[in-house]
């Protein structure tokens, strides 16, 4: 039986990384008694994925990771379970069945997420920053330099923002996730910021990962799903 698990990071676990989160989930079902399903061989292990492993730093409603069981268990109860042998900041959110396959790991399948940006106090940029954003989101092309482990190349990030608006000092953004084309929050602000004549302070934004997307869609048109939404809900016999 294959599930998908969601699951928030707040508070103080914002800091920790990701080899941590997918220990603390090892030992976290070991206590709960969910009976997980091991690899074969010298040295087994769960058989744990995650869709989008999460920066440092940032905080999230939408994470989401995919584990396989020899013995079913119900969304509730596994729910119930996980939270109550949990830690302060940490809470699994949902609980779905998912397809067998390859293709319908969440790590592959990952294709777009929601974030909201705010600076943090102190460090917002005087006079009105927030008017030109729509005119920056307007634009038919967006060229910055990214950054990659072994290079450093220009790159037009307008085609991977999908939706970009600002209210009360909080900027919205729907871009491309997933392997194939990721785009950081802070790289889409940085290069807002330095449209507008505002060179970014590093460490000054606070961001918050709200949801992650499938894409469902065809080569025409793309249709966004939420990774909960391509199982099911398991319930009790």
């Amino acid at each position: 039986m294959k599930v998908r698990v969601k699951f928030s990071k707040q508070g103080v676990m914002k800091f920790i990384g990701h080899l941590d989160v997918m220990r603390y989930f090892q030992k976290a079902i070991r206590r709960a008694g969910i009976d997980i399903a091991y690899t074969e061989g010298l040295s087994p292990h769960m058989i744990m994925s995650f869709a989008a492993p999460l920066g440092v730093g940032l905080t999230s409603d939408a994470e989401y990771m995919d584990i396989e069981l020899r013995t079913p268990i119900s969304s509730e109860a596994a729910i119930d379970a996980l939270n109550r042998v949990g830690v302060e900041g940490i809470t699994v959110t949902g609980f779905w069945q998912i397809p067998d396959g390859k293709a319908s790991k969440a790590m592959t399948l990952v294709a777009a997420a929601d974030y909201t940006l705010r600076f943090r106090k102190g460090y917002e940029p005087k006079g009105d920053w927030q008017s030109n954003i729509s005119h920056f989101f307007a634009q038919k092309s967006i060229l910055v330099m990214k950054k990659s482990k072994k290079s450093e190349k220009e790159v037009d990030i307008r085609p991977m923002i999908y939706e970009m608006t600002v209210n009360a000092g909080t900027v919205f953004m729907k871009l491309s996730a997933g392997s194939v084309a990721n785009l950081k929050p802070e790289l889409v602000m940085d290069a807002y910021l330095q449209s507008i004549g505002v060179e970014p302070e590093p460490f000054a934004y606070e961001i918050y990962r709200c949801e992650v997307y499938a894409d469902v869609g065809t080569e025409k048109k793309r249709k966004l799903v939420t990774l909960g939404s391509l199982g099911e809900v398991v319930k009790d016999e």
